[in-house]
């Protein structure tokens, strides 16, 4: 799954996904940038 990396400023694939539950119930994606390292999230189911 992709999503947008701050710290490279670009769109990267994310890699040990997990799917998390944010603080108003609705569904996200949180991972590691395969290129940097930094954490990643992305509203929406994986």
């Amino acid at each position: 799954m992709d999503a947008y990396c701050m710290k490279c400023k670009a769109i990267r694939e994310m890699k040990n996904i997990k799917a998390v539950r944010m603080k108003n119930g609705k569904p996200g994606t949180q991972g590691v940038c395969i290129k940097c390292g930094t954490r990643m999230f992305r509203i929406g189911k994986a």
